[in-house]
């Protein structure tokens, strides 16, 4: 610090380049003292991962900062990708035992695991249905929705929340069937998923006014959530000389559980 005839305190150039570096030190973006230029040097695909994460997923610039710096994959997100996996080797076992794979099937009746209308008396089947799934497209979509929105929001918000969100959608989508729609089946883990979905759409709502590009965050969810039960609300009434109808009142309600525990 130099003392000038004002009585003020200014503070050198050398000072200022040394203060610069210690502030920055902890970030990795010095890479020289004498020229003070920005490191050019990239940073790892785990680093950068977990960054848009928390640019995506976190309003505050502080709290991004600090989950960017500090996550360490430890504990790792585990709830999504076992139920994921528990889920695929499911559908293929009923795959193969039916010799079935196709847009409307196979719909595994006889599975211990599928809710019904007459078997109601079996508690486990109001959550087990969701390791069911009624065809490879019904699959693929749930699956793709809980990795790619369930995931990140696992990693930030722990596997404890997010598994509680999930199973909350699932229970409220079989509970819910089976007041409003008691005559139907039930198969899949979509009340789990747009509980996740409906649960980010409430961080949306509640941080709106701050969030980037909002609107067509809020757009797009609603876009694909209407396709899929417009999607699940054909495939009921479609095949309903069949004798197989599936109900979708479980995307209703499981968006509803995840939005009420999201906000």
């Amino acid at each position: 610090l130099i003392s000038t005839k004002y009585g003020k305190y200014l503070m050198s150039g050398k000072r200022t380049r040394s203060f610069k570096c210690a502030v920055h030190q902890t970030d990795g973006e010095i890479s020289s003292l004498t020229d003070f230029h920005v490191s050019t040097q990239q940073p790892p695909f785990f680093a950068r991962m977990v960054r848009f994460i928390a640019d995506e997923f976190l309003l505050e610039e502080r709290d991004r900062k600090y989950y960017a710096d500090h996550y360490k994959c430890w504990p790792p997100p585990l709830f999504l990708p076992i139920i994921t996996l528990i889920q695929l080797l499911v559908f293929g076992y009923y795959t193969v035992v039916t010799g079935e794979m196709e847009i409307t099937g196979p719909v595994p009746m006889d599975s211990p695991f599928i809710y019904r209308p007459d078997a109601r008396q079996h508690v486990w089947r109001f959550m087990l249905y969701s390791l069911l799934h009624a065809s490879w497209v019904h699959l693929a979509f749930n699956l793709l929705v809980q990795l790619l929105l369930g995931l990140p929001l696992e990693m930030i918000h722990g596997s404890s929340r997010i598994g509680a969100i999930y199973m909350a959608g699932v229970l409220a989508g079989s509970l819910g069937t089976s007041v409003f729609n008691s005559k139907v089946f039930l198969v899949g883990a979509s009340g789990g998923v747009y509980a996740l979905m409906s649960a980010h759409l409430a961080n949306i709502l509640l941080n709106y006014a701050n969030m980037q590009f909002a609107v067509v965050r809020l757009v797009g969810i609603i876009f694909v959530a209407s396709f899929d039960v417009a999607f699940a609300i054909y495939n009921q009434y479609a095949y309903v000389s069949s004798g197989l109808r599936v109900s979708y009142l479980a995307h209703v309600l499981g968006a509803m559980a995840g939005l009420i525990f999201g906000l």
